[in-house]
């Protein structure tokens, strides 16, 4: 039998400790990674009543959501690499903002305030945006990127600044199955993170699950006029909290001089644009009241400061227009109801949504 102990002591005296280290470990984690781990989808919180695994338009794998939160969070996709979709859905203000309206690339304004994306991937209607003028959470993922006032870039703009930057490519082979990189993809995985922001659990879930300490005195009668007096319910309805429709409250109207168009009223005019129908003149979707209380100010044009004088102003019956729905009446409610309705809202902020930028982004 030939002797084997010299070739091993050959092979050995060939292999040095880095070599050796280099053959048995697995290249460094990039500190992106490390930070932004693959993890399993969330579960819906109490008062959700819809799993991320019953979706299929878009189809939710952690993957995606990792890739999404990143994508989420990067003002590389901006025309002037300093606006992202956090910009103005910030976490902290229940993925809304806490301006009146928007601000975009180069300091310029909107004249909308940020709709909040919190169970957004849960709609009784599939509209999304104040207008409805999107008709999935992927669309309404792409509409901000290509705005002028907003993010400022083109689509294909989207798809030049992804592609250069190499260490994304893994990840959009992860989430999608190969490298290819385009606007279609960021967006689905933007609303693949979106959906994970699901609100659940506050005060009231757990009250109406069977806790009966859950809530305060104040937010039991609160909830009473919310369900009962001033008929809330009418439009905030289901575990969302809205019905995702619209209705013209009279919000940013202003009475046109004589002989001018009454719609000329309204310096935005709302879901007619989207529509052409008259009757959705000055009208705007229902928002979700979960967590309403953490982002001030209200309405589309972020015009009322405070929650208190959105109850007031429902409690006025609205501004009076030609086009006012015709559920929006003066509810009569006294200090102690309108501070009852008030406290009832402020029992709707949840959890479950909560999260904060990434310290990286792939390179």
């Amino acid at each position: 039998m030939r002797p084997v102990l010299p070739t091993l002591l050959l092979l050995a005296a060939c292999s040095t400790p880095e070599t050796a280290r280099t053959a048995a470990s697995p290249p460094p984690t990039p500190e992106w990674e490390a930070e932004n781990p693959v993890r399993p989808l969330p579960a819906a919180p109490l008062g959700v009543a819809a799993e991320l695994s019953d979706l299929t338009s878009p189809r939710i794998t952690p993957e995606k959501v990792r890739l999404g939160r990143w994508l989420f969070y990067d003002p590389r996709l901006s025309r002037d690499g300093t606006i992202s979709c956090a910009s103005c859905h910030e976490p902290s203000a229940g993925f809304s903002e806490r301006d009146p309206v928007s601000t975009g690339v180069g300091g310029q304004k909107g004249n909308r305030k940020a709709p909040p994306v919190l169970n957004a991937a849960f709609p009784i209607y599939p509209v999304w945006f104040w207008d409805g003028r999107a008709a999935s959470l992927v669309e309404q993922a792409k509409g901000p990127m290509e705005n002028p006032v907003e993010m400022g870039m083109t689509h294909a703009g989207i798809e030049s600044a992804v592609r250069a930057i190499p260490g994304y490519r893994r990840y959009f082979a992860e989430a999608f199955g190969d490298e290819r990189i385009d606007v279609d993809r960021v967006a689905e995985a933007i609303a693949a993170y979106e959906a994970t922001r699901m609100s659940g659990n506050s005060a009231y879930d757990r009250w109406d699950a069977g806790d009966p300490k859950a809530l305060d005195e104040k937010q039991k009668l609160g909830f009473q006029i919310f369900f009962g007096k001033a008929a809330c319910n009418q439009c905030h309805l289901g575990p969302n909290l809205t019905d995702s429709r619209f209705h013209n409250l009279g919000v940013g109207f202003r009475q046109p001089p004589p002989g001018a168009d009454p719609a000329s009223g309204f310096a935005d005019p709302g879901r007619v644009k989207v529509t052409g129908q008259a009757a959705d003149t000055g009208a705007f979707k229902t928002p979700t009241l979960r967590d309403v209380s953490r982002r001030p100010p209200y309405m589309h044009d972020g015009s009322v400061a405070t929650l208190r004088e959105a109850v007031l102003l429902y409690d006025r019956g609205g501004v009076p227009n030609p086009w006012l729905s015709p559920d929006v009446k003066p509810l009569h409610l006294s200090a102690e109801q309108v501070d009852a309705l008030v406290a009832f809202l402020e029992a709707l902020d949840g959890e479950g949504f909560q999260d904060v930028a990434p310290r990286s982004f792939p390179r």
